[in-house]
């Protein structure tokens, strides 16, 4: 990844009347970088893609493409982004070869250099072999395959795709998956999504959206650090009394649960397990597990969207 700086989005808003849709998002897509745009249903994400790819007009706040602003140079701007919206703009009675040379057409591509264009998408996406079949025919993974096409047909420095994978079963996830880390070798990605594992997969940064406002920013490695909680999970054929675990050093609580099996709580400054490990064998507890418990991206991301507090602070990291 080099440092090439593609999209710088500030003060991004919109609203339809009283209803705020977007307010004041700020961030900006680097070369060689994969950007996931996470947030619930109805949280602001597709309308922030249609901004900042000049197909809505924001309410207030400025988008520059590659140094181009966006509502200044709109043609120019457009030129470097590819976009895949949540509903490919597929014609379905188009055999792909038909399809792919109108969107290059469509996108200047020049006369003499509208077959390499296309043969190089098809060879990107995988569609070598289905050429000349009609897209109505295609399966859902290959229609995606198709619309990511379009998208990165003109080589644009940006691809914005718009839950690239909704609908689609676990085998052609994981190829759309694998073809967007490979697009990012050559373009910085935007990858809009509510599927929380389509981050953690894909993705070098992570950005949570919601209610229009922007409640998290981060690389993915700080977001693993944030899954990661403050208790262990210990399990002993023999244990002791649970206020006897209570008071091992740097545990603050000790929760019984089954099977001679306790959830202790710490302080995120001092991991225990050393000191509950050298214990339950001076003391012959009979240790038959001990790990750290971690955090689902699903519990992390609850706790960002519905607390008041984590609002609030995220805006201030993220300022």
């Amino acid at each position: 990844m080099n440092n090439t700086i593609l999209i710088t989005v500030e003060h991004l808003s919109r609203h339809y009347g009283p209803i705020q849709a977007v307010s004041s998002v700020d961030f900006e897509l680097k070369r060689g970088e994969v950007l996931g745009f996470l947030g619930p249903n109805g949280a602001g994400k597709s309308t922030t893609m249609q901004m900042i790819t000049g197909n809505l007009a924001p309410s207030a706040g400025k988008v520059s493409i590659c140094g181009i602003d966006l509502l200044d140079d709109p043609k120019t701007a457009k030129a470097e982004i590819g976009y895949l919206p949540e509903q490919p703009p597929l014609y379905r009675d188009f055999t792909v070869d038909e399809y792919l040379n109108f969107c290059a057409r469509i996108n200047r591509i020049a006369r003499d250099k509208i077959s390499a264009a296309v043969d190089q998408a098809k060879q990107r996406c995988g569609l070598t072999e289905v050429s000349r079949r009609l897209i109505a025919n295609l399966s859902k993974g290959f229609q995606q395959r198709v619309g990511i096409a379009q998208a990165i047909i003109h080589s644009p420095a940006i691809v914005v795709l718009d839950e690239p994978t909704v609908g689609l079963d676990p085998i052609q996830i994981r190829e759309i998956r694998s073809l967007i880390r490979e697009l990012s070798s050559e373009h910085g990605v935007i990858l809009s999504t509510h599927i929380l594992p389509e981050v953690q997969m894909t993705c070098d940064r992570v950005q949570i959206i919601n209610k229009g406002q922007l409640v998290f920013s981060d690389n993915i490695k700080n977001l693993d650090q944030r899954m990661r909680a403050t208790t262990l999970l210990l399990e002993l054929r023999n244990p002791p009394a649970p206020d006897v675990l209570a008071k091992l050093p740097g545990v603050n609580q000790c929760e019984p649960l089954d099977d001679n099996r306790f959830r202790l709580h710490h302080t995120s400054d001092h991991n225990p397990a050393e000191a509950v490990a050298e214990r339950a064998v001076n003391d012959g507890w009979g240790l038959l597990e001990l790990h750290a418990e971690r955090k689902t991206l699903e519990q992390v991301f609850v706790e960002i969207t519905s607390s008041d507090k984590s609002h609030s602070s995220e805006e201030e990291q993220a300022a």
